[in-house]
């Protein structure tokens, strides 16, 4: 059997089992097991190699109608209750599904009968341009794609609020109407709960069975470039999802190995995803959803802008059955290409009936303050759902501020708040301020939140406790190596991994980082940018003198790739601490920051001038992130280019022209560092030097006494050369 048929077969499978354990859920799908029944036998009949290679593509899309009937019976209980809150007819939303599900497998079905009828032996009808001549799912594995951006079940609406919202976009994800828009960008200001609904309606769909994709942007993690692989996140989840769509992708990149790695978003977004689906157009039983959340939090207005164009430009070409909703707040550029277009229906929140907001917040702030019974009636959550001007973070954070606790009175924590006057614009502020006045007492305390927020707040990406204390520790000044606990035990209101030793510290709601960088908001809370760069500095160089050695990931033998080394990844997580792997990514991004100074000098040229520098490369190389190498050196050599330090200098020159020649080795193997880039350099190379203080480095005679004037092949191309670009300063 051909080894798509055979995935097909699998995943009929595999949908099975979760069918059948659910069989007995619910008579009012009977009628769905009895269609799928009937295809199972038909295909029985049709059994042998030959038919079934003759269905291939038949089989293919049958696999994917049942994968979607699948989710939607296995999770048949959490669609009915959402259905229920919605308050629509849970009977005729149902019977609706099952409608399109057994009309689907109908059609499926008489094709498969026709096919039999023809008797069509081997000539296997090819899916897309060729599916005979694609290898399974080349690149789709090396595709550049982000991690921990999905849904969040813990992010989603209280049951029974934001009826009216999530029903309008339920409807529009429905609607059949071929001209119906294929873009609904919500909106609203910060607070007011659009990731929730952005997480429940990507829920919802994935019990359906339609989601296709859930990316969802945040602010500590801009550093990652994350708009860079939005689509390619997309297409892979949207792989993941359809066998067909799987399919196609992997004859894309097939085809044109130069879109693995390609930074070309508008490629991206055409060969990945508009492509795709527009073969697709037909195979599903209900119009996929994708979601995209928190746009805003993607960056500057420059990071964002290819993403806006290509929504507003080309987003019309989607095929009639995809469906994007995008959130964000109503920044000035976002709403400037978004509205007023045809393809694109807009939503904002401040239109939502405002007492049924009111009612919804009601809703929430009595299911987190009346289990203190006696404390609170009906009366005080009016209250406070009056004050929060439909702001849901402010009601989060209200309820955390009067929750019982050691050394909190509730009853004047609630009269605090609700005698404070404010209205929309500085209501968060205010609750921010309300709840540091309390936290923070006396300069001594102010100093040391200013200190470990600070910390926080200019770190390149999110590190946990335990991380940041390792970092602490390396501080210039001894007064500041305390451990971060002593601010962070108390601000689990604002912060997630507060309490946790091991997992990555990140604002709980994006506003709290907002309002602490605005000293016009924040006032004696404000955090700066003083001097942190130059002790983020110091201590990412410190804690790699103390923690990089040769050989970090205890490998077993140097002749392997590292794609086979089976549990790499697993070595890297147990040998490269959070901390030290954060020091080799991002002590060049501390060191531009900083001024410098004779202190700070000094430990970049002994960083640099010994052996520390090849270990440096190796966790790179481990880790994956090698590419980053050449661009650290080149701001490292601006920076050192101040200082005048012609020892220091002549080393990163030379890391530079290393890195460039050997990074593709040693992303390849990374022992090979060692055994092959060391050897190989040129006679005079500074780092070429280093190769006596390792044993069994092999010797190579004949070498080149300097770096070759070629740095770089360019290959890839099979068509003529017409133009070749040179940067003018080489960088």
């Amino acid at each position: 059997i051909h080894p798509y048929a055979q995935l097909a077969l699998s995943v009929l499978a595999m949908a099975s089992k979760l069918i059948l354990a659910q069989a007995n859920l619910d008579a009012s799908i009977g009628d769905l097991l009895s269609r799928i029944k009937q295809t199972y036998e038909l295909i029985l009949e049709n059994k042998s190699p030959e038919k079934i290679d003759s269905m291939l593509d038949v089989l293919v899309q049958i696999s994917q109608v049942m994968q979607e009937c699948a989710q939607f019976i296995s999770k048949y209980s959490e669609t009915k209750s959402f259905w229920s809150r919605l308050r629509k007819n849970v009977l005729s939303e149902t019977a609706t599904m099952v409608a399109n599900y057994n009309s689907k497998l109908d059609q499926l079905m008489q094709e498969l009968r026709d096919r039999a009828v023809l008797n069509i032996q081997g000539g296997v009808q090819q899916i897309g341009l060729g599916i005979q001549q694609m290898r399974g799912d080349v690149g789709l594995d090396t595709l550049a794609c982000a991690g921990k951006v999905g849904v969040n079940q813990m992010k989603k609406c209280l049951d029974g609020t934001r009826i009216e919202i999530l029903n309008d976009i339920v409807n529009w994800i429905s609607n059949t109407d071929p001209a119906a828009p294929r873009i609904l960008w919500l909106h609203g200001q910060a607070g007011k709960g659009k990731s929730a609904i952005a997480h429940t309606i990507a829920l919802h769909a994935k019990n359906l069975g339609n989601l296709g994709s859930c990316f969802c942007f945040t602010r500590v993690r801009q550093h990652e470039g994350l708009h860079m692989k939005l689509f390619t996140t997309i297409a892979r989840d949207l792989a993941d999802r359809d066998l067909l769509y799987r399919l196609l992708l992997a004859e894309v990149i097939s085809n044109d190995h130069a879109l693995r790695d390609t930074e070309d978003i508008v490629e991206q977004w055409q060969k990945f995803i508009v492509g795709p689906l527009s073969q697709l157009a037909g195979s599903s039983s209900q119009n996929v959803v994708i979601v995209i959340d928190a746009l805003d939090e993607s960056g500057v207005d420059d990071t964002r802008e290819g993403i806006l164009d290509i929504l507003t430009t080309h987003g019309a070409n989607l095929p009639a059955t995809t469906r994007i909703l995008l959130t964000s707040r109503p920044l000035a550029d976002i709403r400037e290409a978004l509205c007023a277009k045809d393809h694109i229906l807009t939503r904002s929140l401040d239109d939502v009936n405002y007492d049924a907001t009111i009612d919804d917040i009601f809703l929430y702030i009595s299911s987190k303050l009346k289990k203190f019974d006696g404390t609170f009636c009906d009366g005080n959550f009016r209250q406070l759902a009056a004050k929060s001007s439909g702001v849901f973070e402010w009601a989060r954070l209200a309820c955390d501020f009067i929750r019982p606790r050691m050394g909190v009175i509730p009853q004047e924590r609630f009269d605090r708040i609700v005698s404070h006057n404010g209205d929309g614009s500085n209501l968060l502020d205010g609750m921010y301020t309300a709840f540091l006045d309390e936290l923070v007492k006396g300069s001594s305390e102010l100093t040391r939140f200013r200190s470990v927020m600070r910390q926080i707040l200019w770190s390149k990406e999110p590190l946990s406790v335990m991380a940041l204390d390792a970092m602490r520790a390396k501080f210039p000044l001894e007064s500041d190596r305390y451990s971060v606990r002593i601010v962070l035990g108390f601000m689990a209101s604002f912060l997630s991994g507060a309490v946790e030793a091991s997992t990555p510290v990140r604002p709980l709601h994006a506003s709290f980082y907002d309002f602490l960088l605005d000293e016009n908001r924040s006032g004696g809370f404000f955090i700066d940018e003083v001097e942190v760069h130059h002790d983020l500095a110091l201590a990412t160089l410190r804690v790699m003198e103390t923690g990089l050695q040769f050989n970090m990931c205890a490998l077993p033998t140097s002749y392997l790739r590292n794609s086979d080394v089976l549990d790499l990844a697993k070595r890297v997580e147990e040998n490269i601490p959070m901390q030290l792997l954060y020091s080799c990514r991002f002590w060049v991004a501390h060191l531009q920051g900083a001024d410098p100074n004779a202190e700070l000098g000094q430990e970049v040229k002994e960083f640099l001038t010994g052996e520390k520098i090849l270990f440096w490369m190796e966790v790179l190389g481990v880790s994956k992130f090698i590419g980053e190498a050449y661009m650290a050196l080149v701001s490292a050599e601006k920076w050192l280019e101040v200082r005048s330090s012609s020892d220091a200098l002549a080393f990163v020159k030379d890391g530079i022209k290393f890195i460039s020649n050997f990074a593709g080795i040693i992303d390849e193997s990374t022992p090979h560092l060692y055994l092959s880039a060391l050897p190989f350099s040129p006679s005079r190379s500074p780092i070429k030097q280093m190769a006596g203080k390792f044993s069994n480095i092999v010797q190579v005679v004949g070498q080149h006494e300097d770096w070759p004037r070629n740095q770089n092949v360019l290959k890839g191309h099979t068509g003529r050369v017409n133009s070749v670009a040179f940067s003018p300063d080489g960088k």
